[in-house]
């Protein structure tokens, strides 16, 4: 999973995601998008790693896009067929991340990485930031409905469609006002610093409660609230860990989760 432009490390039970293409502001090339949907596709759930952290080197790029000359070889339709399923598969699985996960970002933000970080569980930048899909008057492609769907449910159906069409960034109090990132960092130092912290934080918290609330909310987006959450309220009720948190709650400690 760790290559030269994909790190992975894990630190005091967060693991570190690093798109490590500074020099080209960590565009992203298909390895890229596979390493980090295995990552998160492979998240352990035993207490190993407890939040991962999404990143960018450098301090210019969150992540700007996929790599343009991935595209050189495309032909026929079936080649954005093939190429749209196969980033439909990698966003799949980077939001069906078992722990939580956390988009650090830093300056700009757009594209494919615009699309990894609506993936993410929290959003956090810093006042650099840039988050769009300008690709109206770049490529001149478009986003699958899948991925427009991600962006509705942050931004709301017509912001969407205002940024797609106007091919503008959305800045940093902008994305703060309208919910996208839940804080702005004053810099790049200060959102890591953060990232972690808000790692730690939730490493505190029952893991359970936060996979089934992570799946329910996936499953809300695609099938309305009629989505079936049985096995959701089945697993997080019918857990040692609910009895953990019921009996320390009573008992006035802290519980100790272990994830079952």
């Amino acid at each position: 999973m760790t290559t030269q432009d994909l790190l992975y490390e894990i630190t005091d039970g967060t693991g570190w995601v690093t798109f490590n293409r500074p020099e080209r502001r960590n565009a992203l090339t298909f390895a890229m998008y596979e390493g980090l949907a295995e990552i998160c596709a492979n998240a352990p759930t035993d207490g190993s790693v407890k939040a991962i952290v999404i990143r960018g080197a450098g301090e210019r790029a969150f992540a700007a896009g996929t790599d343009m000359t991935q595209f050189r070889g495309f032909a026929t339709k079936q080649d954005a067929f093939d190429y749209e399923d196969k980033m439909g598969s990698v966003l799949d699985r980077i939001e069906r991340c078992p722990v939580p996960t956390i988009a650090a970002i830093t300056g700009a933000c757009t594209g494919g990485g615009a699309a990894i970080a609506a993936c993410c569980d929290l959003r956090i930048a810093d006042r650099r930031l840039k988050f769009g899909f300008p690709i109206a008057r770049t490529l001149g492609n478009c986003l699958s409905v899948a991925s427009l769907a991600r962006l509705a449910a942050i931004l709301g159906p017509a912001r969407v469609r205002e940024i797609i069409f106007t091919a503008r960034l959305v800045g940093a109090e902008e994305a703060l006002a309208v919910g996208l990132v839940s804080e702005v960092l004053e810099d790049a130092d200060a959102v890591m610093a953060r990232a972690g912290e808000l790692a730690a934080l939730l490493a505190s918290h029952a893991p359970l409660t936060l996979r089934v609330t992570k799946e329910g909310l996936r499953r809300l987006r695609q099938d309305g609230p009629g989505a079936n959450d049985r096995d959701l309220i089945e697993t997080a009720y019918m857990s040692a860990d609910f009895k953990e948190g019921m009996e320390a709650f009573l008992a006035k400690r802290p519980p100790q989760w272990k994830g079952r």
